[in-house]
């Protein structure tokens, strides 16, 4: 049976977000085929382990999770990979074959777990660190589509040291866009800083409230006659399938965290996630931009080099008939199981593609080339003077 570490929580604003989708997750993966091992990481970046971490009740307290679950760390002995217990007596809690990083947001889905786990050597689901880095960071997204052609929104970009240092400049180049324009932290999701701006106003409340979050803002046009839809892409560079269309409705002028996550209704019960909100499935949009939007974001997929379970965002002008590249979620909420299942492919089936896909991309990754069997620095003398207090090299001697 196969070992997978699910990791999940993480230093990020999308903290409660991930622990919905892991769980959703968790309760899906085929049980007779995986060992499923929670791994989950607070707020504060401690690992924690066991097997009842995988019920959204044992979020609701986190003194009882802290006290009960097991406090361990990840990491490679041998040819296993390990989560050792911390503390004073270190004891071995569990080995994992592969992890499956079910995170969202800065810190944790941005390509900083997965270089972790790309060094310690342990194969994991998802994207390599370049694509993630590249799938959370809105402005680079835009400039590598740019650069391939894609079709992206007129936008903009700053640091908040920009705006701080001279507000007004900032001002003047945004405005070069005309308003509408939506303003957006750079590496967040989940619609967590967005804001539209109608006037300066407007701008100057939403960029404030966008370096709350972030140190560089993206700024880009409001499409006109909007219509959001979305499509998933699972694969890797070499193999790519795309999802159903979804077409995303709002109670608001743009869909936000609680369109998302929390829903208009108290009596719905606990959030599924991206699952819970209001969508149409097929988009109705007519066969001609069904297909548009599914090329383009193959395109979009393949330029940032991305593996695994993706979920592709798009503005549609629907009286234009124009389609826009809006951005990429390279772990989307609810790994958008939904998009899958109205053309036969269940939860379960999914997970269970996206771990063969890692194992596939792992294979392919051992058998390159890195590293050289001659030993430079055998034998090397040269280039030590002046180092001190290095003992033990041959024709070097310590300073005392």
């Amino acid at each position: 049976m196969i070992k997978v570490g699910v990791i999940f929580g993480g230093e990020s604003v999308e903290h409660e977000v991930s622990i919905i989708s892991a769980v959703q997750a968790m309760n899906k993966m085929d049980s007779e085929k995986y060992e499923i091992v929670p791994i989950y990481i607070t707020k504060d970046g401690e690992w924690y382990t066991g097997d009842f971490l995988k019920e959204i009740e044992t979020y609701q307290d986190m003194h009882l999770l802290k006290k009960y679950a097991k406090n361990v760390v990840l990491y490679r002995k041998g040819g296993s990979f390990i989560l050792q217990s911390k503390g004073f007596f270190k004891t071995l809690v569990k080995e994992i074959d592969i992890a499956f990083p079910i995170v969202h947001g800065t810190n944790v889905e941005d390509g900083v777990l997965q270089g972790y786990l790309k060094t310690i050597g342990i194969p994991f689901v998802g994207s390599d660190v370049c694509a993630a880095a590249i799938g959370q960071d809105k402005v680079f997204q835009k400039q590598v589509w740019g650069s391939e052609g894609l079709p992206i929104p007129e936008y903009t970009w700053f640091f908040d040291s920009d705006y701080e240092e001279n507000p007004d400049e900032v001002i003047k180049k945004v405005e070069k866009i005309k308003y509408p324009v939506i303003v957006k932290p750079a590496t967040l999701g989940s619609s967590v800083g967005i804001n539209i701006a109608h006037k300066k106003e407007e701008l100057v409340k939403a960029i404030e409230d966008a370096i709350t979050y972030d140190n560089k803002i993206l700024v880009e046009e409001v499409i006109n006659n909007l219509t959001e839809v979305n499509v998933s892409v699972v694969g890797n560079y070499d193999s790519q399938d795309t999802s159903v269309i979804e077409q995303v409705l709002s109670s608001s002028e743009l869909l936000t965290y609680e369109d998302k996550y929390i829903g208009g209704s108290k009596k719905a019960g606990p959030s599924k996630g991206m699952a819970s909100a209001s969508r149409k499935i097929p988009a109705d949009i007519g066969d001609k931009l069904t297909n548009e939007v599914k090329d383009v974001a193959v395109r979009a997929f393949k330029a940032l080099n991305l593996s695994g379970d993706v979920r592709i965002d798009f503005l549609i002008d629907s009286k234009k008939k124009k389609v826009y590249i809006n951005e990429v979620n390279t772990i989307p909420g609810s790994l958008a199981f939904y998009l899958w299942e109205p053309i036969g492919k269940d939860y379960t089936a999914l997970l269970d593609e996206l771990i063969g896909i890692a194992v596939k991309d792992y294979k392919k990754r051992i058998n390159k080339t890195h590293s050289f069997e001659t030993n430079i620095l055998s034998g090397f003398t040269g280039g030590l003077k002046g180092c001190k207090g290095v003992k033990g090299i041959k024709g070097v001697k310590s300073l005392k």
